[in-house]
């Protein structure tokens, strides 16, 4: 038995969360830390790097004080992020030059809307497995450069470093020793070619960004360098892991093999499926992504899919029309109905994410009659998330060749016995829901316990996943084929709502 614990942090969108994790792979201690969010002006997201910073060295030694554990008995710190939100700061004082612009921020849809009116998505998309969109890191970099004094010449003469968050923890940890990223983060700044393994040129020259401001992309669990003990309470700790929250998550919920995948049912969703060493380039507007790559072997890739409204749809029943008091309630009432009665809600409440991909799509409620009531509503919700889910995994199963195999699912839905039990029977396969819910962390965990030899194997860390409960399809092949064709005529009725006008 491994002495010692390892560190799992998740710097995430509005907060910070910190996790002790024992060599069983369960949580010792978890700490939780808050920071603001700013919105310049309509369509802007800011953060302070600084904020993430402090915050999150705050969590680091609450959690460590609630372990009961000294620094000197952690092995190793893993590092899972919020994913696209771009960072730049001072070489040598290690300063930010401006605020972090995050992932949400829309400041660029202009530019991203002349480069594919340059033609220059195919050939983008090809190499990176990614869209043109405001979504990602490439554009928001060229944003700073150009409209922040003196930031273009500074970056041409390499006094400056662009990172994603967890580059900007890494940077801070070791102070100032290290400028790295991981494969899985690369992939997501619409500057990486995933198949060359690169930063590409091209990509660099038409944004303006010079190569030396980016960092060095390396293996998701690999030992990068070590914390200072300046600023890591007096240790040298090894920081061995590093991935993007969704395939942190993706690690920590075991999904190793081909056709595996998990999904986060939050206010939104991201569906992601293990497609294994061979990256497929989606013609259905889902994004391929780099999983993970451990140590020296080949990285393996993941198909994702993004759906803007899922657990958002019950809080705005909640909240919004006030049908429901809580989002507990909504399992009672949609089990009350012996089906949904033919009534069908699409909450494209924000325009539709994968795989349609239509702004102008706006929500809409089918199938009302007399005797519609809220529990008809709130089974709707519900049943619009496991819908929306096989979209997604439908269209990944097409692109990759590749059958569903099972469903491990994590976030808050989870709670929801009636939801797992729909999507098992809408899929057709398993829905399965781990013991430890804290996957992204431990993701960052598993990845860190890997390179520093914590943890021996993926087949050991599989062997640890430890499922709460297991939710077999009962529905006949016929009725979700039914089900799912109603859905899909009841989406086609809402797409491009707003545009028409």
């Amino acid at each position: 038995m491994n002495e010692g614990f390892i560190l799992a942090i998740d710097q995430g969108t509005t907060g910070s969360t910190v996790l002790v994790i024992d060599q069983a792979g369960q949580v010792r201690a978890k700490a939780t830390a808050e920071f603001p969010q700013y919105y310049p002006r309509p369509g802007w997201v800011e953060h302070n790097p600084e904020e993430i910073w402090t915050a999150t060295l705050k969590v680091v030694a609450e959690a460590l004080q609630r372990a009961g554990i000294e620094p000197k008995v952690v092995r190793a710190v893993g590092i899972a992020n919020q994913r696209e939100t771009a960072l730049l700061w001072d070489r040598r004082s290690g300063a930010p030059v401006a605020p972090a612009v995050v992932w949400q921020d829309r400041r660029t849809a202009r530019l991203c809307e002349e480069l594919k009116q340059e033609g220059l998505e195919p050939a983008w998309q090809q190499k990176t497995g990614l869209l043109i969109d405001p979504y990602f890191s490439a554009t928001k970099i060229h944003w700073l450069l150009e409209h922040i004094d003196g930031l273009r010449s500074r970056a041409a003469a390499g006094e400056l470093a662009f990172g994603t968050v967890d580059s900007w923890l890494v940077w801070k940890l070791t102070g100032g020793r290290c400028h790295v990223t991981d494969y899985s983060n690369a992939s997501r700044t619409l500057l990486y070619d995933i198949h060359r393994l690169d930063w590409d040129d091209d990509i660099l020259g038409r944004l303006d960004i010079p190569r030396q401001l980016l960092p060095q992309v390396m293996p998701s669990s690999h030992v990068y360098g070590e914390t200072d003990p300046a600023v890591f309470f007096g240790r040298s700790v090894p920081i061995a892991g590093i991935a993007g929250d969704q395939q942190a998550a993706l690690f920590g919920q075991a999904c190793y093999r081909r056709g595996v995948a998990k999904n986060t049912y939050g206010t939104g969703s991201f569906l992601l499926m293990n497609i294994g060493r061979q990256p497929v380039v989606s013609r259905q507007r889902l994004l391929t992504t780099i999983a993970w790559g451990i140590g020296g072997e080949p990285v393996e890739y993941a198909l994702e899919g993004s759906i803007f409204i899922t657990g958002a749809a019950i809080q705005w029943l909640r909240d919004g029309l006030g049908v429901i008091v809580s989002a507990a309630e909504s399992e009672h009432l949609a089990a009350s109905l012996a089906d949904n009665e033919d009534v069908y809600f699409v909450p494209a409440l924000t325009g539709l994410g994968a795989p349609h991909w239509d702004p102008y799509a706006r929500g809409a409620i089918f199938g009302l009659t007399r005797g519609t009531g809220r529990a008809h509503l709130v089974r709707a919700a519900l049943e619009s998330i496991a819908y929306q889910t096989r979209d997604v995994v439908d269209a990944m199963s097409r692109e990759a060749e590749l059958p569903l195999q099972e469903l491990r699912a994590d976030g808050g839905a989870v709670a929801n016995g009636f939801l797992m039990q729909f999507q098992a029977d809408l899929l057709g396969v398993p829905v399965e829901v781990p013991a430890n819910t804290e996957t992204t962390a431990l993701g960052a965990a598993c990845l860190a316990g890997l390179a520093v030899g914590f943890w021996q194997s993926r087949e050991e860390l599989a062997e640890r996943w430890r499922m709460a409960r297991r939710y077999e399809p009962q529905m006949s092949q016929v009725r979700r084929e039914e089900l799912q064709a109603r859905w899909r005529k009841a989406v086609s009725r809402s797409l491009g709502w707003a545009g028409d006008r």
